[in-house]
């Protein structure tokens, strides 16, 4: 439930429509709603401007299904994170309309079209082919927030004429997400060409001694360019929310 849903509500009552009883209804779920092993947050589009997101993982498919049906019944839009394909298959049993992106294992479901949010475009770029899962869950998650994403893999720094050839794009774009494993270099070349924010992520792909992640990590929060932020190993999820909230038309009014 957003704000824009709670005003309609307020409308309708002023307008005698609705009852004041029957918006109560409406509005019953406010802040949470407990299901005795979860309680979900309602409140958080109000707080947050977007609703709570659900991570997957340790969760049973019964219990997935019923916080699904409490979000999708008061937001328009909902986001399932780090879902296996075997659950999505069994969630669109009760949702089939809902979208599941095996490259990154999010499942997403709208009501209608998703507003658009952005002031420019958020850019995403991973090093590696092998950097593409957590790319793209940064990519699912800011297009569901309402942005234009575009995406640019494997332009890593071993070959960096490829990176170069889509400079084009750093001009467009508001905030960029650039995704690393190995010695994690991508995000340092990258913020040093561009006068836009660097969301880093590192991730745990690399041979031993990059210690799953921890070596890309050290080197982008160790970053002597400017303007890069850091999220933690792998978390493609946070430098794509920290990325559409950087990129909001809000901010700029």
């Amino acid at each position: 439930m957003d704000a824009t849903h709670i005003e309609d509500i307020l409308k309708e009552v002023q307008a005698g429509r609705l009852t004041v009883a029957e918006a109560m209804e409406h509005l019953r779920a406010l802040p949470f709603e407990d299901l005795g092993f979860a309680r979900v947050d309602h409140h958080r589009s109000l707080r947050q401007g977007f609703p709570e997101v659900v991570f997957a993982p340790g969760k049973e498919t019964a219990q997935l299904k019923a916080i699904l049906h409490a979000l999708w019944a008061r937001s328009p839009h909902v986001l399932v994170t780090r879902l296996a394909a075997s659950q999505a298959e069994e969630l669109r049993e009760d949702f089939p309309t809902a979208v599941y992106h095996p490259a990154c294992g999010a499942l997403t479901l709208s009501r209608g079209e998703i507003p658009d949010r952005g002031r420019g475009l958020v850019l995403v770029l991973s090093a590696g082919t092998s950097d593409i899962p957590v790319a793209e869950e940064a990519a699912v998650t800011a297009r569901i927030m309402g942005n234009r994403v575009e995406t640019v893999y494997d332009c890593g720094v071993a070959g960096l004429h490829r990176l170069l050839s889509y400079r084009h794009l750093f001009r467009e774009a508001g905030v960029l997400v650039v995704v690393a494993g190995m010695e994690g270099a991508l995000p340092s070349v990258v913020a040093g060409l561009v006068d836009r924010p660097v969301v880093a992520v590192p991730t745990s792909i690399g041979y031993g001694a990059s210690f799953g992640g921890l070596a890309a990590l050290l080197a982008m929060l160790n970053s002597c360019a400017n303007g890069v932020a850091v999220v933690n190993i792998d978390n493609g999820f946070g430098a794509g929310y920290l990325a559409a909230l950087i990129n909001r038309k809000e901010w700029g009014d």
